[in-house]
């Protein structure tokens, strides 16, 4: 019976303390919210004739399960884009279950 609840409270710490999908310090909302957000980012850039516009994402299932490419690179060969004019990033999560973390980069 020990065995039974030491494994329950170290599998609850561990979900606890494992964090949400929220994906890392810069993926944190600018504006937190407890059940959903959604914001965007600026990053650097000055915005100028912008021609084309390139994303690329990355997702996170409960901060334990993370897949995609959201780097600049991907997003710049997403939009075919050659010379960067502006970087932000879009990042959407709801109850910590499910998250999406974008780069988007804009520029000809």
């Amino acid at each position: 019976m020990v065995k039974k609840i030491a494994g329950f409270v170290i599998l609850s710490s561990s979900l606890v303390l494992s964090g949400c999908a929220g994906m890392g310090s810069i993926g944190g909302s600018a504006v937190p919210g407890g059940l959903y957000s959604k914001s965007k980012l600026a990053v650097s850039g000055v915005p100028g004739p912008d021609t084309s516009t390139g994303e690329a994402c990355a997702t996170s299932i409960l901060g334990l399960i993370a897949t995609g490419d959201a780097s600049v690179s991907a997003a710049m060969t997403n939009g075919g884009i050659t010379d960067v004019s502006t970087v932000d990033y879009k990042i959407e999560n709801f109850l910590g279950l499910y998250a999406t973390y974008c780069t988007v980069v804009k520029g000809s």
